[in-house]
C-alpha cells in the first residue's frame, strides 16, 4: 500500500478542470466511475474482475511514472517495462496475492478476455474525456486524440458508441486552420 500510494503523486500529462495536473490515482478512480455509469449495459461482464483490472492496470507507474502517448518511443516495449515495475511493486506481497495480481496485470495487457477488452477501452475513453475537461489552454493534441486508442475502443459496440460521442466533442475543440 505504501508503494501504491505513490500513484497519488504520479502525475499525468492531462490537467483537471482547475488546471492542476491529474494524478494516476485520479485517472484510475475516474475510469471506475465511468464503468459504473455503464454497468447496466455490461451484462455479460464480470464487474468485480473489470474493477480489479482497472485498479491494478497502472500500478507499475508508481515506480517509473506515466509516459504520455504522444511521447512514447515506438522502439521501447512500454508494457514490458511496466510489467517489471509492477512485479517490483508487488515484491513484498504474499506469494498468493502477488500471483493473483500478476495474473490480472497479464490479463489486462493481453486484452483477450471480455473484461480486459472493456478495461482497455474505458482507459482510453477516460483519457480522452479528461483531455476535454482539461482547464489549461493549448497543451492537448486534439487531432492526435481522434486516432488515440481506436483499436481498443473499436473492440466492443458500447465502447465504439461512447467513442463516437467523445470524437464529436474532440473535433469541436480543434481550432479551424
Amino acid at each position: 500500500m505504501k508503494n501504491a500510494e505513490q500513484l497519488k503523486n504520479t502525475l499525468r500529462s492531462a490537467h483537471t478542470s482547475q488546471r492542476r495536473p491529474e494524478s494516476v490515482a485520479e485517472h484510475t478512480w475516474s475510469i471506475c466511475l465511468l464503468m459504473m455509469c455503464f454497468e447496466d449495459q455490461l451484462v455479460d461482464i464480470d464487474m468485480l474482475r473489470l474493477f480489479k483490472l482497472i485498479i491494478i492496470h497502472d500500478l507499475g507507474e508508481a515506480i517509473s511514472g506515466d509516459i504520455p502517448a504522444t511521447e512514447q518511443n515506438p522502439n521501447e516495449d512500454k508494457a514490458k517495462l511496466e510489467r517489471l515495475d509492477f512485479i517490483n511493486l508487488c515484491t513484498p506481497l504474499p506469494d498468493d496475492l502477488k500471483t493473483e495480481m500478476l495474473v490480472l496485470w497479464d490479463e489486462y495487457d493481453a486484452a483477450e478476455t471480455p473484461e480486459a477488452v472493456m478495461a482497455k477501452g474505458f482507459d482510453k475513453i477516460e483519457t480522452m474525456l479528461q483531455h476535454l475537461a482539461d482547464g489549461t489552454t493549448g497543451n492537448i493534441d486534439f487531432p492526435f486524440n481522434l486516432n488515440y486508442g481506436i483499436l481498443r475502443t473499436d473492440a466492443h459496440p458500447l465502447l465504439k458508441q461512447i467513442r463516437e460521442i467523445v470524437d464529436e466533442r474532440t473535433t469541436a475543440r480543434i481550432p479551424p486552420n
